[in-house]
Protein backbone atom coordinates (compact mmCIF):
# COMPACT_ATOMS: atom_id res chain seq x y z
CA UNK A 1 0.00 0.00 0.00
CA UNK A 2 1.09 3.57 -0.70
CA UNK A 3 2.39 5.57 2.27
CA UNK A 4 0.27 8.57 3.30
CA UNK A 5 1.42 10.96 6.03
CA UNK A 6 -1.29 12.93 7.87
CA UNK A 7 0.05 15.92 9.81
CA UNK A 8 -2.62 17.15 12.24
CA UNK A 9 -2.74 17.64 16.01
CA UNK A 10 -6.51 17.03 16.22
CA UNK A 11 -7.08 13.35 17.09
CA UNK A 12 -10.68 13.59 15.86
CA UNK A 13 -9.49 14.72 12.41
CA UNK A 14 -6.84 12.00 12.45
CA UNK A 15 -9.47 9.30 13.04
CA UNK A 16 -11.78 10.75 10.40
CA UNK A 17 -9.01 10.89 7.80
CA UNK A 18 -7.80 7.39 8.67
CA UNK A 19 -11.32 6.05 8.12
CA UNK A 20 -11.82 8.08 4.93
CA UNK A 21 -8.43 7.08 3.48
CA UNK A 22 -8.39 3.42 4.49
CA UNK A 23 -6.93 2.36 1.13
CA UNK A 24 -3.56 3.79 2.13
CA UNK A 25 -0.88 2.95 4.67
CA UNK A 26 -1.50 5.95 6.96
CA UNK A 27 1.15 7.46 9.26
CA UNK A 28 0.38 10.30 11.71
CA UNK A 29 2.38 13.28 13.00
CA UNK A 30 0.99 16.00 15.29
CA UNK A 31 3.68 18.68 14.89
CA UNK A 32 6.38 19.92 12.54
CA UNK A 33 9.25 18.05 14.18
CA UNK A 34 7.49 14.68 14.00
CA UNK A 35 6.28 15.41 10.47
CA UNK A 36 9.84 15.95 9.24
CA UNK A 37 11.02 12.80 11.02
CA UNK A 38 8.19 10.80 9.41
CA UNK A 39 9.01 12.14 5.94
CA UNK A 40 12.62 11.04 6.35
CA UNK A 41 11.66 7.63 7.74
CA UNK A 42 8.67 6.61 5.61
CA UNK A 43 9.21 8.66 2.40
CA UNK A 44 5.44 9.06 1.81
CA UNK A 45 4.22 9.80 -1.71
CA UNK A 46 1.53 12.18 -0.38
CA UNK A 47 1.23 14.31 2.77
CA UNK A 48 -1.90 16.01 4.10
CA UNK A 49 -0.76 18.98 6.18
CA UNK A 50 -2.89 21.00 8.58
CA UNK A 51 -1.50 24.54 8.52
CA UNK A 52 -2.63 25.26 12.11
CA UNK A 53 0.03 23.30 13.99
CA UNK A 54 1.27 23.76 17.58
CA UNK A 55 2.71 25.79 19.17
CA UNK A 56 0.73 28.35 17.10
CA UNK A 57 -2.45 26.54 15.97
CA UNK A 58 -4.34 29.80 15.43
CA UNK A 59 -2.04 30.84 12.59
CA UNK A 60 -0.43 29.18 9.57
CA UNK A 61 3.17 30.06 10.39
CA UNK A 62 4.15 26.63 11.72
CA UNK A 63 2.31 24.80 8.94
CA UNK A 64 3.96 26.84 6.19
CA UNK A 65 7.35 26.24 7.80
CA UNK A 66 6.63 22.49 7.83
CA UNK A 67 5.63 22.65 4.16
CA UNK A 68 8.92 24.29 3.20
CA UNK A 69 10.98 21.76 5.18
CA UNK A 70 9.11 18.79 3.72
CA UNK A 71 9.64 19.96 0.14
CA UNK A 72 13.27 20.78 0.88
CA UNK A 73 14.08 17.19 1.87
CA UNK A 74 11.53 15.45 -0.41
CA UNK A 75 10.80 17.77 -3.35
CA UNK A 76 8.70 15.19 -5.25
CA UNK A 77 6.25 14.68 -2.36
CA UNK A 78 2.69 15.86 -3.07
CA UNK A 79 1.60 18.00 -0.10
CA UNK A 80 -2.12 18.74 0.30
CA UNK A 81 -2.53 21.59 2.79
CA UNK A 82 -5.66 21.58 4.94
CA UNK A 83 -6.91 24.79 6.47
CA UNK A 84 -9.62 25.39 9.04
CA UNK A 85 -10.55 28.88 7.87
CA UNK A 86 -11.46 30.62 4.64
CA UNK A 87 -8.25 32.65 4.39
CA UNK A 88 -7.52 32.04 0.72
CA UNK A 89 -4.37 34.18 0.85
CA UNK A 90 -2.75 31.58 3.12
CA UNK A 91 -3.84 28.78 0.79
CA UNK A 92 -2.40 30.60 -2.22
CA UNK A 93 0.81 31.24 -0.30
CA UNK A 94 1.06 27.49 0.35
CA UNK A 95 0.54 26.75 -3.34
CA UNK A 96 3.22 29.30 -4.21
CA UNK A 97 5.61 27.52 -1.83
CA UNK A 98 5.05 24.26 -3.71
CA UNK A 99 1.96 22.61 -2.21
CA UNK A 100 0.14 20.30 -4.62
CA UNK A 101 -3.39 21.34 -3.56
CA UNK A 102 -5.36 22.74 -0.63
CA UNK A 103 -8.57 21.67 1.09
CA UNK A 104 -10.77 23.57 3.50
CA UNK A 105 -12.41 21.86 6.49
CA UNK A 106 -14.85 20.28 7.27
CA UNK A 107 -13.64 16.96 5.87
CA UNK A 108 -15.78 15.31 3.18
CA UNK A 109 -14.79 11.67 2.69
CA UNK A 110 -15.48 11.50 -1.05
CA UNK A 111 -13.79 14.80 -1.86
CA UNK A 112 -10.60 14.15 0.14
CA UNK A 113 -10.43 10.66 -1.39
CA UNK A 114 -10.47 12.10 -4.90
CA UNK A 115 -7.83 14.72 -4.07
CA UNK A 116 -5.50 12.18 -2.45
CA UNK A 117 -6.11 9.65 -5.25
CA UNK A 118 -5.14 12.19 -7.89
CA UNK A 119 -2.05 13.19 -5.92
CA UNK A 120 -1.04 9.52 -5.53
CA UNK A 121 -1.55 8.87 -9.25
CA UNK A 122 0.53 11.91 -10.19
CA UNK A 123 3.28 10.98 -7.72
CA UNK A 124 3.34 7.43 -9.10
CA UNK A 125 3.48 8.67 -12.70
CA UNK A 126 6.27 11.15 -11.96
CA UNK A 127 8.23 8.44 -10.14
CA UNK A 128 7.90 6.14 -13.16
CA UNK A 129 9.05 8.96 -15.43
CA UNK A 130 12.10 9.64 -13.26
CA UNK A 131 12.92 5.95 -13.18
CA UNK A 132 12.47 5.70 -16.92
CA UNK A 133 14.76 8.67 -17.56
CA UNK A 134 17.30 7.32 -15.12
CA UNK A 135 17.47 3.97 -16.85
CA UNK A 136 16.63 5.00 -20.40
CA UNK A 137 20.31 4.77 -21.28
CA UNK A 138 20.86 8.38 -22.30
CA UNK A 139 24.04 7.32 -24.10
CA UNK A 140 22.84 4.08 -25.63
CA UNK A 141 19.06 4.40 -25.86
CA UNK A 142 18.73 0.93 -24.28
CA UNK A 143 15.91 1.11 -21.72
CA UNK A 144 15.87 -0.95 -18.53
CA UNK A 145 17.41 -1.28 -15.08
CA UNK A 146 17.81 -5.04 -14.76
CA UNK A 147 21.22 -6.58 -14.13
CA UNK A 148 21.18 -8.22 -17.56
CA UNK A 149 20.51 -4.92 -19.31
CA UNK A 150 23.15 -3.12 -17.23
CA UNK A 151 25.70 -5.68 -18.38
CA UNK A 152 24.56 -5.34 -21.99
CA UNK A 153 24.85 -1.53 -21.85
CA UNK A 154 28.32 -1.82 -20.35
CA UNK A 155 29.42 -4.10 -23.21
CA UNK A 156 28.00 -1.71 -25.79
CA UNK A 157 29.88 1.23 -24.27
CA UNK A 158 33.13 -0.75 -24.29
CA UNK A 159 32.99 -2.11 -27.84
CA UNK A 160 31.47 0.95 -29.55
CA UNK A 161 34.67 3.07 -29.74
CA UNK A 162 36.59 0.15 -31.27
CA UNK A 163 36.43 -1.41 -34.74
CA UNK A 164 35.94 -4.93 -33.39
CA UNK A 165 33.18 -6.96 -35.05
CA UNK A 166 30.04 -7.49 -32.97
CA UNK A 167 27.52 -10.33 -33.18
CA UNK A 168 24.17 -9.82 -31.45
CA UNK A 169 22.30 -12.95 -30.39
CA UNK A 170 18.71 -12.92 -29.22
CA UNK A 171 15.17 -14.09 -29.84
CA UNK A 172 12.92 -12.28 -32.29
CA UNK A 173 11.62 -9.03 -30.83
CA UNK A 174 14.27 -8.59 -28.13
CA UNK A 175 15.70 -5.39 -29.63
CA UNK A 176 18.68 -6.44 -31.73
CA UNK A 177 18.39 -3.46 -34.07
CA UNK A 178 18.06 -1.06 -31.11
CA UNK A 179 21.29 -2.54 -29.70
CA UNK A 180 23.02 -2.23 -33.08
CA UNK A 181 21.99 1.43 -33.23
CA UNK A 182 23.35 1.86 -29.70
CA UNK A 183 26.74 0.56 -30.85
CA UNK A 184 26.62 3.05 -33.73
CA UNK A 185 25.35 6.01 -31.69
CA UNK A 186 28.11 5.91 -29.07
CA UNK A 187 30.88 5.26 -31.59
CA UNK A 188 32.99 7.73 -33.56
CA UNK A 189 30.77 6.93 -36.56
CA UNK A 190 27.60 8.33 -34.96
CA UNK A 191 27.32 11.23 -37.43
CA UNK A 192 27.63 8.92 -40.42
CA UNK A 193 24.87 6.66 -41.86
CA UNK A 194 23.38 3.68 -40.04
CA UNK A 195 22.11 1.29 -42.70
CA UNK A 196 20.10 -1.81 -41.77
CA UNK A 197 19.25 -4.76 -44.01
CA UNK A 198 17.36 -7.92 -43.10
CA UNK A 199 18.95 -10.87 -44.86
CA UNK A 200 15.85 -13.03 -44.34
CA UNK A 201 13.39 -10.59 -45.93
CA UNK A 202 15.12 -10.18 -49.29
CA UNK A 203 15.04 -12.94 -51.94
CA UNK A 204 18.37 -14.69 -52.49
CA UNK A 205 18.58 -13.44 -56.09
CA UNK A 206 18.26 -9.81 -54.97
CA UNK A 207 20.31 -9.81 -51.76
CA UNK A 208 23.68 -9.61 -53.53
CA UNK A 209 22.68 -6.54 -55.56
CA UNK A 210 21.15 -4.96 -52.45
CA UNK A 211 24.42 -5.33 -50.58
CA UNK A 212 27.03 -4.69 -53.27
CA UNK A 213 25.15 -2.65 -55.89
CA UNK A 214 25.39 -3.10 -59.64
CA UNK A 215 26.66 -1.46 -62.82
CA UNK A 216 24.40 -0.31 -65.61
CA UNK A 217 23.60 -3.23 -67.91
CA UNK A 218 24.80 -5.87 -65.44
CA UNK A 219 21.49 -7.72 -65.83
CA UNK A 220 18.04 -7.22 -67.33
CA UNK A 221 16.46 -4.18 -65.72
CA UNK A 222 19.77 -2.63 -64.59
CA UNK A 223 19.13 0.67 -66.35
CA UNK A 224 21.56 2.68 -64.25
CA UNK A 225 24.52 2.14 -61.95
CA UNK A 226 23.26 1.74 -58.35
CA UNK A 227 25.16 1.76 -55.10
CA UNK A 228 24.55 -1.08 -52.66
CA UNK A 229 23.85 -0.84 -48.94
CA UNK A 230 27.54 -1.28 -48.13
CA UNK A 231 28.54 1.79 -50.15
CA UNK A 232 25.60 3.76 -48.76
CA UNK A 233 26.92 3.12 -45.24
CA UNK A 234 30.32 4.66 -46.10
CA UNK A 235 31.94 5.96 -42.91
CA UNK A 236 29.12 4.58 -40.79
CA UNK A 237 27.64 1.26 -39.70
CA UNK A 238 26.01 -1.55 -41.67
CA UNK A 239 23.64 -3.73 -39.66
CA UNK A 240 23.10 -7.20 -41.11
CA UNK A 241 20.07 -8.61 -39.34
CA UNK A 242 19.36 -12.35 -39.52
CA UNK A 243 22.84 -13.05 -40.88
CA UNK A 244 22.11 -16.76 -40.42
CA UNK A 245 19.75 -16.60 -43.40
CA UNK A 246 22.39 -15.27 -45.79
CA UNK A 247 22.86 -17.68 -48.75
CA UNK A 248 25.98 -19.83 -48.41
CA UNK A 249 27.49 -18.71 -51.74
CA UNK A 250 27.10 -15.04 -50.81
CA UNK A 251 28.89 -15.54 -47.51
CA UNK A 252 32.25 -15.85 -49.29
CA UNK A 253 31.81 -12.46 -50.97
CA UNK A 254 30.83 -10.88 -47.65
CA UNK A 255 33.90 -12.41 -45.98
CA UNK A 256 36.19 -10.90 -48.61
CA UNK A 257 34.66 -7.47 -48.04
CA UNK A 258 35.13 -7.79 -44.27
CA UNK A 259 38.77 -8.81 -44.67
CA UNK A 260 39.86 -6.52 -47.52
CA UNK A 261 37.48 -3.55 -47.02
CA UNK A 262 36.81 -3.44 -50.76
CA UNK A 263 33.79 -4.42 -52.85
CA UNK A 264 32.95 -4.96 -56.50
CA UNK A 265 29.52 -4.09 -57.83
CA UNK A 266 27.71 -6.75 -59.84
CA UNK A 267 28.87 -6.43 -63.43
CA UNK A 268 31.81 -4.27 -62.38
CA UNK A 269 35.56 -4.80 -62.60
CA UNK A 270 36.75 -2.03 -60.31
CA UNK A 271 37.51 -2.58 -56.66
CA UNK A 272 35.87 0.10 -54.51
CA UNK A 273 37.40 0.78 -51.08
CA UNK A 274 34.84 1.21 -48.30
CA UNK A 275 35.15 2.20 -44.65
CA UNK A 276 32.19 0.55 -42.95
CA UNK A 277 31.72 -1.09 -39.59
CA UNK A 278 29.55 -4.21 -39.72
CA UNK A 279 27.32 -5.35 -36.87
CA UNK A 280 25.50 -8.66 -37.36
CA UNK A 281 22.56 -10.25 -35.56
CA UNK A 282 20.64 -13.51 -35.60
CA UNK A 283 18.17 -15.57 -33.58
CA UNK A 284 19.70 -18.79 -34.87
CA UNK A 285 22.45 -20.98 -33.40
CA UNK A 286 25.31 -20.17 -35.76
CA UNK A 287 27.72 -22.64 -34.16
CA UNK A 288 25.29 -25.48 -34.89
CA UNK A 289 24.92 -24.17 -38.45
CA UNK A 290 28.72 -24.16 -38.79
CA UNK A 291 28.84 -27.78 -37.59
CA UNK A 292 26.14 -28.68 -40.14
CA UNK A 293 28.04 -26.87 -42.96
CA UNK A 294 25.17 -24.36 -43.30
CA UNK A 295 27.28 -21.34 -42.34
CA UNK A 296 30.92 -20.65 -43.14
CA UNK A 297 33.19 -21.21 -40.17
CA UNK A 298 35.66 -18.50 -41.25
CA UNK A 299 32.84 -15.97 -41.61
CA UNK A 300 31.43 -16.94 -38.20
CA UNK A 301 34.72 -16.19 -36.46
CA UNK A 302 35.14 -12.99 -38.49
CA UNK A 303 31.78 -11.51 -37.41
CA UNK A 304 31.82 -12.71 -33.78
CA UNK A 305 34.95 -11.20 -32.26
CA UNK A 306 32.60 -9.96 -29.52
CA UNK A 307 29.22 -11.56 -28.92
CA UNK A 308 26.49 -9.71 -27.04
CA UNK A 309 23.56 -11.81 -25.82
CA UNK A 310 20.29 -9.89 -25.69
CA UNK A 311 18.04 -11.36 -22.97
CA UNK A 312 14.37 -12.17 -23.63
CA UNK A 313 11.84 -9.98 -21.85
CA UNK A 314 10.73 -12.84 -19.58
CA UNK A 315 14.23 -12.80 -18.01
CA UNK A 316 14.11 -9.08 -17.25
CA UNK A 317 10.81 -8.73 -15.41
CA UNK A 318 11.81 -5.51 -13.65
CA UNK A 319 12.10 -3.80 -17.05
CA UNK A 320 8.57 -4.61 -18.24
CA UNK A 321 6.82 -1.70 -16.50
CA UNK A 322 9.60 0.76 -17.41
CA UNK A 323 9.36 -0.22 -21.08
CA UNK A 324 5.55 -0.20 -20.98
CA UNK A 325 5.50 3.32 -19.52
CA UNK A 326 7.99 4.47 -22.16
CA UNK A 327 5.78 3.14 -24.97
CA UNK A 328 2.65 4.53 -23.26
CA UNK A 329 4.03 8.06 -23.29
CA UNK A 330 5.27 7.67 -26.84
CA UNK A 331 1.92 6.54 -28.25
CA UNK A 332 -0.22 8.80 -26.05
CA UNK A 333 1.64 11.72 -27.58
CA UNK A 334 1.50 10.28 -31.10
CA UNK A 335 -2.26 9.59 -30.97
CA UNK A 336 -3.05 12.68 -28.86
CA UNK A 337 -4.63 10.63 -26.05
CA UNK A 338 -4.75 11.87 -22.45
CA UNK A 339 -3.50 8.60 -20.96
CA UNK A 340 -1.77 9.02 -17.58
CA UNK A 341 -0.70 5.49 -16.72
CA UNK A 342 -1.68 1.89 -16.03
CA UNK A 343 -4.39 0.70 -13.66
CA UNK A 344 -3.42 -1.85 -11.01
CA UNK A 345 -4.87 -4.80 -12.95
CA UNK A 346 -2.91 -3.72 -16.02
CA UNK A 347 0.34 -3.56 -14.04
CA UNK A 348 -0.28 -7.06 -12.65
CA UNK A 349 -1.11 -8.34 -16.14
CA UNK A 350 2.07 -6.84 -17.58
CA UNK A 351 4.15 -8.42 -14.83
CA UNK A 352 2.62 -11.89 -15.13
CA UNK A 353 2.47 -12.27 -18.91
CA UNK A 354 5.33 -14.36 -20.34
CA UNK A 355 5.90 -12.17 -23.45
CA UNK A 356 6.73 -14.80 -26.08
CA UNK A 357 7.02 -11.97 -28.61
CA UNK A 358 9.36 -10.01 -26.32
CA UNK A 359 9.61 -6.21 -26.58
CA UNK A 360 7.89 -6.12 -29.96
CA UNK A 361 4.83 -7.81 -28.45
CA UNK A 362 4.84 -5.42 -25.49
CA UNK A 363 5.14 -2.44 -27.80
CA UNK A 364 2.20 -3.58 -29.94
CA UNK A 365 -0.05 -4.25 -26.93
CA UNK A 366 0.67 -0.86 -25.39
CA UNK A 367 0.06 0.87 -28.73
CA UNK A 368 -3.37 -0.78 -29.12
CA UNK A 369 -4.23 -0.10 -25.46
CA UNK A 370 -3.63 3.63 -25.91
CA UNK A 371 -6.15 3.60 -28.75
CA UNK A 372 -8.71 1.42 -26.94
CA UNK A 373 -8.56 2.90 -23.41
CA UNK A 374 -11.85 4.54 -22.41
CA UNK A 375 -10.37 6.49 -19.47
CA UNK A 376 -7.07 8.13 -18.61
CA UNK A 377 -5.74 4.82 -17.30
CA UNK A 378 -5.04 1.67 -19.29
CA UNK A 379 -6.73 -1.44 -17.90
CA UNK A 380 -5.78 -5.10 -18.44
CA UNK A 381 -8.64 -5.56 -20.87
CA UNK A 382 -7.33 -2.64 -22.96
CA UNK A 383 -4.04 -4.53 -23.25
CA UNK A 384 -5.85 -7.72 -24.27
CA UNK A 385 -4.51 -9.51 -21.18
CA UNK A 386 -6.86 -11.31 -18.81
CA UNK A 387 -6.40 -13.29 -15.60
CA UNK A 388 -7.44 -16.91 -15.49
CA UNK A 389 -7.37 -19.41 -12.64
CA UNK A 390 -3.81 -20.47 -13.43
CA UNK A 391 -2.50 -16.96 -12.99
CA UNK A 392 -1.59 -16.49 -16.65
CA UNK A 393 -3.10 -13.65 -18.61
CA UNK A 394 -4.90 -14.98 -21.65
CA UNK A 395 -8.39 -14.94 -23.08
CA UNK A 396 -10.79 -17.12 -21.09
CA UNK A 397 -13.94 -18.99 -22.06
CA UNK A 398 -14.98 -19.46 -18.43
CA UNK A 399 -18.20 -17.46 -18.00
CA UNK A 400 -17.49 -16.63 -14.37
CA UNK A 401 -14.09 -15.24 -15.34
CA UNK A 402 -15.55 -13.31 -18.27
CA UNK A 403 -18.24 -11.80 -16.01
CA UNK A 404 -15.62 -10.79 -13.46
CA UNK A 405 -13.50 -9.17 -16.17
CA UNK A 406 -16.50 -7.26 -17.57
CA UNK A 407 -17.68 -6.04 -14.16
CA UNK A 408 -14.15 -5.04 -13.16
CA UNK A 409 -13.71 -3.02 -16.35
CA UNK A 410 -17.13 -1.35 -15.95
CA UNK A 411 -16.37 -0.35 -12.34
CA UNK A 412 -12.95 1.04 -13.28
CA UNK A 413 -14.37 3.08 -16.14
CA UNK A 414 -17.28 4.41 -14.06
CA UNK A 415 -14.84 5.39 -11.31
CA UNK A 416 -12.65 7.22 -13.82
CA UNK A 417 -15.56 8.97 -15.56
CA UNK A 418 -16.98 10.25 -12.25
CA UNK A 419 -13.51 11.25 -10.99
CA UNK A 420 -13.74 8.93 -8.00
CA UNK A 421 -17.21 9.91 -6.78
CA UNK A 422 -18.64 6.60 -5.53
CA UNK A 423 -22.27 7.79 -5.46
CA UNK A 424 -22.13 8.97 -9.07
CA UNK A 425 -20.22 5.85 -10.13
CA UNK A 426 -22.92 3.63 -8.58
CA UNK A 427 -25.65 5.64 -10.31
CA UNK A 428 -23.81 5.37 -13.64
CA UNK A 429 -23.58 1.59 -13.19
CA UNK A 430 -27.23 1.34 -12.22
CA UNK A 431 -26.52 -0.16 -8.79
CA UNK A 432 -26.59 1.03 -5.20
CA UNK A 433 -23.51 2.39 -3.47
CA UNK A 434 -23.34 -0.57 -1.01
CA UNK A 435 -23.50 -2.97 -3.97
CA UNK A 436 -20.64 -1.07 -5.62
CA UNK A 437 -18.52 -1.32 -2.45
CA UNK A 438 -19.39 -5.02 -2.25
CA UNK A 439 -18.18 -5.61 -5.82
CA UNK A 440 -14.98 -3.63 -5.20
CA UNK A 441 -14.27 -5.78 -2.16
CA UNK A 442 -15.24 -8.98 -3.99
CA UNK A 443 -12.78 -8.37 -6.83
CA UNK A 444 -10.11 -6.81 -4.62
CA UNK A 445 -9.98 -3.64 -6.72
CA UNK A 446 -7.54 -0.86 -5.86
CA UNK A 447 -9.13 2.06 -7.64
CA UNK A 448 -6.53 4.53 -6.37
CA UNK A 449 -3.63 2.87 -8.20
Amino acid sequence: MEKLLIVDDDTGIQKQLKWSLSDYDVVFAENREKAIASVRRYEPSVVTLDLGLPPDPANATEGLAALQEILAIAPHTKVIVITGNDNHEVALQAIALGAYDFYQKPIDSDVINVIVSRAMSLAHLEKENRTMKQFAGAETGIIGNSTLVDRMREMVLRVAPTEISVLLLGESGTGKEVTAKAVHNVSDRAKKPFIAINCASIPETLLESELFGFEKGAFTGAHRTTKGKIECAQGGTLFLDEIGDMPFNLQAKLLRFLQEKVIERIGGRQEIPVDVRVVCATNQHLQEMVANKEFREDLFYRISEITINIPPLRDREEDVIILAQFFLQQYAKEYKRNIKGFAEDAIQALKQHRWPGNIRELQNKVKSSVIMAASNQVCAIDLGLFADDDGDYELSLNLRTVREQAETLAIQKAYALTEGNMSKAAALLGITRPTLYSLIEKYGLNLHA
